[in-house]
């Protein structure tokens, strides 16, 4: 499953001082069973605006994460939170099946 959210760099701030805890954050995360990797992505045109990617092999790996709260990440997520604000857009299971064009595999 994949759990997205939009993060927005307020004024005054740069997406690399937020990459900087996302790392140290996902770094500690990934540990966890279940744990399939994260992503951040700039949006085309608007460097204050990210969107943010954490994969899981399931949501129950992910939910089981979050309520073994480890004190670091919430640390981590803490000193980030004066110059972000995080908006989920929600947790999407992964597909049953995939569509692609003719000859692509």
């Amino acid at each position: 499953m994949k759990f997205i959210f939009e993060v927005r760099i307020r004024e005054g701030h740069t997406a690399e001082e937020y990459a900087d805890a996302w790392v140290r954050a996902s770094e500690l995360i990934q540990q966890a069973p279940g744990a399939r990797g994260t992503e951040l992505h700039r949006k085309i045109g608007d460097p204050h605006t990210l969107i943010a990617i954490a994969t899981w092999e399931s949501k129950a790996a992910r939910d089981a994460m979050e309520s073994g709260k480890n004190p670091r990440i919430a640390e981590i997520i803490r000193s980030a939170a004066p110059f972000v604000d995080i908006h989920p857009l929600g947790e999407f299971e992964d597909p049953e099946w995939v569509v692609m064009p003719s000859g692509r595999s």
